[in-house]
């Protein structure tokens, strides 16, 4: 059946377009036919539906000619006139705050909305999703998610420093918790909303059809207050963005009434008065130079702290830190996750434990800190590496006249001034056709009062309305006393009359009374209790009261002071009901405070094992021995951990790293972990980006003021390449490191030292040559050249240290050696010899020393720390070490137990300070002295070795 229905409209198909040929052609058809013959009817209305085919058919060759006419268009200036007009529509619809009311579209409609519902601060509340429902409904045809997640920030009090929307349920919190699904949570206006939306209904802004043309909807909103500077605004546009801070209410309105009263007033006059931004989670602003700036030229910061204080516990043993406040858009439970993990990882030393005590009485998160850990210090750790210190940014664009601009702070204020005082130009107009359409009425009432029995007898004898009121105006009616009533207000009739109608009518000269149509149908629509004399009364006090309204409406437009006075009341207004006082405190004068400024300087001893891991200790902890003695644990190992590396430094220092691929990495010393003898340290891996086959093998303290003084970086490797490089290269410090030294494969850098260029170098073998060369004999290099050569090696050698020295005579020369045997010798018995050549020997390298494990320059008062590869360390004094010649074995530095070694020495130098001498008093107090046995047997040791070296001279 189906095939049959299709063939036969096929057919029917093929019939009207051979009816239409024919039809067009003029040939006969049955039709035709039909019509000759007389069935002339038919025929016209078969002509008629043919002709209607056509008129409804394609012309396929108009198309095709208008095809054909097609022009090509550049694709680059499509796509260009496209983006535009999509990025316009964001900019404007979306993401940019108008300048006048500082709201987006979507919050103005949300506001719009709820105030049609009459959703006002003193009704109940309502259900989130009706107001949504209306939202997306009737002007935003958008997702509910949007319009749902607009009411509940503007309800959020961490939000918005003046929430707009009074929320009843769970609308979220500072801890990123969401809010509850619209169906749970209710809404109305706040109070201080209703002042946005005052004079909607006078006409005070314009309306636009809403994006189906059923309703109307504001363009802006009539706000007493700039909403703009009072609650901030984001949002990102296309190819721009704003962020906008918010301000406290009382300082805006200053700042305000500032601009209003004196237009030529500066932008540093408006910042005496609205100093900074105040935040809803309230902390502490942390300097005013960059918000300033943002004041003037649209563009700048803000540094935010949260407020803390420290408290103690444990009987005043341990300290805490608080927080009070935390900066304006931080998560504090992420906050808190974030010092959690610092604590995890121990990469802020100091802290032992992280807990939230916030509750319904207000914030409180708990830092809990060592026993010793200076609070400050952690505090300002806290700041570099948290969001305890958070940055705003402040880019002050907003919508003007339609279009995107960046304003400045006195901009914005002038665009929202001169938005009010259109605001109140139109409300007055408003309200002075309100009352002229109002004093015309009453004045026709007052007529028909003065004539009452002739108009009821009018009334009653007309057949209908329209009989009756056109006999009403037909006539001149008696003013009587209405017309003294007109005289004394003193006005003409242009001035009382609504502006379109006739001027000809109302009182004549002759003090009577013509009515017009308006007037005849309200007289018409009185009420009987109209008619009494209380009644007539009032009309009079009322057309009075009108009178007097319109004067004073026309002369505060006439008068620009008077419009003006209004703004500066209404924000007055405004400000005395619903400001507060400021939540963000204000450092004005803060200076970015360094973490070494909150440190105490100490001297420190900071090791670093074969395996990387790294601690320090104060110097002072190392009490001085006897030379020989036994010593004291340095750090606790794991089986097969030497340490390989000590050095002093002060906690102010920097440290710089050199990896054994040449590279170069930054350590501060008080970021090193302090541990006590007993405990191993931390891998330094944690500390640095190092790669997975990355060592770190030469480290180097140096002060920031070393950077802008006129010195090098000298380095040696252990194939004896040296290099020096301006230390100026290696200021710029990066996360990732930097290339300091090209490194040939194979080679390690061995040492590395500051110099001013005007010294001499001393390379040191581990079989014990040495060779000294002026340093002026090798050129400043760049960080990536691989250096010249410095001392010529045998096959098997390596150089263990470089040295450099001056012409101090008060110098010698310390050599040690791996089985604990060393030396000291003048500086003047190593002359130079000159850069590239083998060198002299420094210490004879027999099987009872070793081979030479470091070198160090001394003196008398100097003391030194020895290192064995067990982890044993021993402080002892330079002068209980023999001076002795180059070519000799030297005595016992520290006694040594089977299977240990001497993997390093590190000078300690004393202080010149004057307290120190206690201190000095201290040490000598603790000196661990050995018994007389030890000591006799110590000293008849040195002597059989310094014999045995006569006897080898002699022979």
């Amino acid at each position: 059946m189906a095939d049959n229905d299709h063939n036969n409209e096929n057919e029917k198909d093929k019939e009207e377009q051979e009816q239409d040929i024919s039809d067009e052609t003029g040939s006969e058809t049955p039709e035709n036919q039909a019509e000759e013959s007389g069935d002339a009817g038919e025929g016209e209305k078969k002509k008629s539906r043919s002709r209607s085919r056509r008129e409804n058919t394609p012309d396929w060759n108009l198309i095709r000619q208008q095809v054909n006419k097609a022009e090509p268009i550049s694709l680059e200036d499509e796509m260009k006139r496209s983006y535009l007009d999509y990025a316009m529509s964001v900019i404007m619809g979306r993401a940019l705050p108008d300048v006048r009311d500082g709201l987006k579209p979507v919050h103005r409609r949300v506001l719009f909305a709820m105030f049609e519902l009459n959703n006002m601060w003193n009704t109940q509340h309502k259900k989130s999703a009706r107001v949504v429902g209306d939202v997306i409904g009737k002007y935003h045809p958008h997702g509910d998610a949007a319009a749902y997640e607009t009411i509940v920030r503007m309800a959020q009090d961490f939000s918005m420093r003046y929430p707009l929307v009074d929320g009843q349920g769970n609308f979220g919190s500072v801890d990123g918790d969401g809010a509850a699904a619209m169906r749970y949570t209710e809404v109305r206006l706040k109070k201080l909303s209703s002042e946005m939306l005052r004079g909607l209904d006078e006409d005070a802004v314009d309306f636009a059809p809403n994006y189906d043309g059923t309703q109307k909807e504001p363009t802006v909103l009539p706000t007493v207050f700039p909403e703009l500077l009072i609650n901030g605004s984001a949002g990102i546009a296309v190819g721009m963005a704003t962020n906008i801070p918010p301000h406290n209410l009382r300082e805006t309105v200053n700042a305000c009434l500032l601009v209003l009263r004196n237009p030529e007033c500066t932008i540093d006059e408006i910042i005496k008065v609205m100093p900074a931004p105040d935040f809803p989670t309230g902390g502490i602003l942390y300097g005013l130079s960059d918000v300033h700036e943002a004041y003037r030229t649209g563009r700048g910061k803000a540094i935010i702290r949260a407020k803390t204080h420290i408290e103690e516990w444990d009987n005043g043993n341990r300290e805490s830190i608080i927080i009070d406040e935390i900066p304006y858009q931080v998560n504090k439970r992420l906050l808190l996750e974030k010092i959690a993990q610092l604590v995890a990882e121990k990469k802020i030393d100091g802290m032992s434990f992280v807990r939230d005590e916030s509750d319904k009485n207000g914030m409180r998160g708990v830092i809990e800190l060592k026993r010793g850990a200076n609070a400050n210090v952690v505090l300002n750790l806290l700041y570099k590496n948290t969001q305890l210190q958070d940055s705003f940014g402040i880019n002050l664009v907003a919508l003007v006249n339609g279009q995107p601009k960046q304003l400045n702070i006195k901009e914005i204020l002038v665009e929202f001034l001169s938005f009010r005082r259109e605001v109140v130009t139109r409300v007055t107009m408003f309200r002075r056709d309100k009352a002229r359409a109002r004093v015309y009425l009453v004045e026709g009432q007052a007529i028909a009062l003065a004539n009452l029995d002739d108009f009821i007898n009018i009334i009653r004898t007309s057949a209908n309305a329209k009989i009756a009121e056109e006999r009403l105006l037909e006539r001149e009616w008696p003013a009587h006393e209405a017309a003294e009533m007109i005289k004394r207000a003193n006005l003409d009739k242009k001035f009382l009359r609504p502006e379109d109608e006739d001027m000809t009518l109302g009182l004549t000269d002759q003090e009577t009374y013509r009515l017009s149509s308006m007037q005849a149908k309200n007289i018409l629509q009185m009420r009987l209790q109209s008619l009494t004399g209380l009644e007539q009364e009032k009309i009079h006090a009322e057309y009075k009261e009108l009178v007097d309204t319109i004067i004073d409406l026309t002369d505060i437009l006439a008068k620009p002071e008077r419009v003006t006075a209004i703004i500066a009341d209404s924000l007055e207004t405004v400000a005395a009901e619903f400001g507060d006082e400021r939540k963000t405190q204000i450092v004005a004068n803060a200076e970015n405070v360094k973490t070494k400024d909150l440190i105490p300087l100490r001297e420190m001893v900071v090791t670093l094992t074969d395996t990387g891991y790294i601690k320090s200790q104060a110097s002072i902890e190392y009490r001085a021995q006897k030379r020989g003695g036994q010593g004291k644990r340095a750090a606790q190992m794991k089986e097969g951990d030497i340490i390989n590396q000590l050095f002093v430094a002060t906690t102010h220092d920097v440290l710089l790293c050199f990896t054994n691929k040449g590279r170069l990495h930054w350590l501060n010393v008080w970021d090193v972990p302090e541990g006590s003898s007993s405990s191993k340290g931390r891998p330094i891996v944690n500390m640095l980006e190092l790669t997975d086959d990355e060592k770190v093998t030469a480290v180097l303290p140096i002060s920031d003021e070393d950077y802008a003084k006129d010195l090098y970086i000298f380095m040696a490797t252990a194939d004896g390449t040296v290099k020096k490089t301006p230390i100026g290269d290696f200021k710029n410090q990066r996360r990732a490191g930097i290339n300091a030294i090209n490194l040939l494969e194979g080679d390690v850098l061995v040492g590395a030292a500051v110099t001013d260029g005007k010294h001499d170098v001393m390379l040191f073998s581990d079989n014990g040559k040495v060779v000294r060369f002026s340093e002026d004999e090798v050129r400043a290099m760049g960080r990536a050249a691989t250096g010249v050569r410095g001392m010529r090696l045998d096959e098997g050698q390596k150089v263990i240290s470089m040295l450099v020295c001056g012409d101090d005579e008060d110098v010698t020369v310390l050599t040690a050696t791996e089985f604990g045997y060393g030396k000291r010798s003048p500086l003047a018995e190593y002359t130079r010899h000159g850069r590239g050549t083998k060198g002299i020997i420094s210490i004879q390298t027999t099987e009872r020393n070793g081979k030479v494990v470091s070198a160090l320059l001394v003196k008398e008062n100097d003391e030194i720390i020895l290192l064995t590869s067990t982890g044993k360390l021993v402080r002892t004094r330079v002068n209980e070490i023999r001076v002795l010649g180059r070519n000799t074995q030297g005595v016992t530095l520290i006694s040594m137990e089977e299977g240990t070694k001497l993997v390093g020495l590190e000078r300690v130098t004393e202080n010149d300070d004057g307290d120190n001498a206690s201190d000095n008093a201290a040490v000598e107090v603790e000196v661990v002295s050995e018994t007389e046995a030890e000591e006799a047997e110590l000293e008849a040791k040195d002597e059989a070795i310094l014999k045995e070296e006569e006897n080898d001279e002699n022979l």
